[in-house]
């Protein structure tokens, strides 16, 4: 296997043997295949859109299968295998439905092939490029495979992750240098603030717009269950399941800012929120008095407590019962054999929220603030969280940005420091919980708004971002921040593996891009 997709990848170069997220080297191969396969369906819906015919079940499908080779999704070769097996069942039917389409490779020749490299080019600089598409293209997966859960689709989307994967392959009629590839891994960017802008859509129409919300670090007394990951689609059926049961239900992870949603904070029984990041729940999951379900990605080995956990959607671990249909019926009958917690135990609360008419709605008192000098300058500190050491810069950091600045935040980054004091500035809180990740299109919507106010361009607010990173969506929004021309941004704890030295001049030169320091040199560069 080789793999490095995300920021932990061994030895900061690529996991060969075993990956670091826990996907052994069988799984691995398997994905790179799943990629291969969905590589060859996009040649065949290509050709199928230039006939006219356009499959939405096929577009839908092609989404969450590439969700599925995520980082930390996917963990289970029968899973993967049944993947597999749909992904050739949809190529070989569509391919039937347009003249000269050809015929998708057999699985059995598939397992005999070296699917990871043979589309890669043997150029450094092409094969970066190349790769820094791909995991863009996850990303992009990711946000439209959530907003068509809500039902919301924009073909054109779908239609340029066909191209994005059919690039580089001998399926590919075109051909393409270096400026070739970064020109599409821009359009990548492009195209993922619409599937950002889609899932939006889909959250705020069927949950209703985030308002700031506190939400309880506590425990209530009775039967628990955990719910982790970004699906809230998920989050709905289960306190509509577990109405009138006793079960009070805790969010985890990026599900935090599930409790701002009018329509899923208007159960009772969402009593609050337990844990911190993903890369904790070994230490903190096996303390759970109920049953853990895990949504989408973030899920990690459950070694010794996998007897009360559960997985739905696309994610699946061995092993561990899988929820199909949204049917949550055997979480409940576990939370119900579990002891819950034995009594009340009061907890502080933090907010979450600021979603994008909440900042819209402040931007006037911010503007204000900033016209009288009482608003220095606004941190945006998020992105992924993760266990490489380093992730204790963006602690220092937020406890050091002085107190006429303001700081959003958005995705498991903020567990760092969701629960720090930090004041208010102008009656504005000055910690700002934007939301989960794909929360990003909102914070740059509210630059873009501020800048337009200012009559300035967006790199000429006073507004600095410092980024965490760890999976391929994180890749795919910081594609979104360059395409629209953000530079200046700061990048960590590490810079990806997959960036090859051309790459990142070319990074450097362009948008001023550069990797994190000290909180202390980073501040003053800033701030002066």
């Amino acid at each position: 296997m080789f793999c490095n997709q995300c920021e932990q990848t061994s030895k900061g170069k690529g996991c060969t043997r075993l990956g670091i997220c826990g996907k052994n080297e069988a799984v691995a191969i398997q994905q790179d295949k799943l990629v291969w396969q969905l590589r060859e369906l996009a040649a065949v819906a290509l050709m199928a859109r230039e006939a006219g015919i356009v499959d939405t079940a096929t577009d839908d499908f092609a989404f969450k299968a590439l969700f599925s080779t995520l980082t930390n999704v996917n963990f289970d070769p029968v899973s993967l295998r049944a993947v597999q097996e749909e992904c050739l069942e949809r190529t070989t039917a569509l391919a039937a439905r347009v003249p000269g389409a050809p015929a998708p490779t057999p699985l059995a020749a598939l397992d005999l092939r070296d699917t990871a490299t043979d589309h890669l080019s043997g150029d450094e600089d092409v094969r970066s490029a190349m790769q820094i598409l791909l995991y863009g293209l996850k990303g992009v997966a990711a946000y439209a495979d959530h907003a068509a859960e809500l039902g919301q689709r924009d073909p054109d989307v779908a239609a340029f992750l066909y191209r994005g994967l059919r690039a580089g392959t001998e399926l590919d009629p075109e051909s393409h240098d270096l400026n070739g590839w970064l020109g599409l891994v821009l359009e990548c960017g492009k195209v993922n603030l619409r599937a950002m802008e889609l899932l939006e859509a889909g959250n705020t129409g069927t949950f209703g717009t985030p308002v700031p919300t506190p939400v309880s670090l506590g425990r209530r007394k009775g039967k628990a269950i955990l719910i982790s990951g970004h699906d809230l689609p998920d989050l709905l059926a289960l306190l509509e399941q577990t109405r009138d049961t006793g079960i009070n239900v805790y969010t985890h992870g990026e599900m935090l800012p599930a409790h701002a949603y009018p329509l899923l904070h208007a159960f009772p029984h969402l009593a609050g929120h337990y844990g911190t990041a993903w890369q904790n729940q070994q230490k903190e999951l096996p303390d759970f008095p109920g049953a853990v379900l895990f949504t989408t990605n973030c899920i990690q080995d459950p070694r010794g407590y996998a007897d009360k956990v559960f997985t739905s959607g696309n994610v699946s671990w061995p092993g561990l019962t899988h929820c199909k249909g949204r049917d949550f019926s055997a979480v409940i009958q576990k939370a119900l054999e579990l002891p819950g917690f034995a009594e009340d135990v009061p907890g502080r609360e933090v907010l979450t929220g600021f979603g994008r008419e909440t900042l819209l709605g402040a931007a006037p008192a911010v503007l204000d603030a900033v016209a009288q000098g009482k608003l220095r300058h606004i941190f945006l500190v998020g992105g992924c969280d993760g266990a490489r050491p380093g992730r204790n810069y963006y602690t220092e950091l937020v406890e050091k940005i002085p107190a006429d600045c303001l700081i959003l935040t958005l995705a498991c980054g903020k567990f760092r420091f969701f629960d720090k004091e930090l004041g208010s500035l102008g009656g504005i809180p000055r910690l700002l919980d934007v939301g989960q990740c794909n929360d990003a299109y909102a914070a740059v919507r509210v630059a873009l708004a501020l800048a337009d106010a200012l009559k300035c361009g967006v790199n000429e607010l006073p507004l600095s971002l410092v980024l965490s990173w760890y999976e391929q969506k994180a890749v795919s929004i910081l594609l979104t921040l360059l395409a629209l021309g953000v530079k200046n941004i700061r990048l960590g704890p590490t810079l990806p593996a997959f960036v090859s030295p051309n790459i990142l001049k070319v990074l450097v030169e362009q948008w001023n891009i550069m990797p994190v320091t000290t909180p202390d040199e980073d501040l003053k560069a800033i701030l002066g």
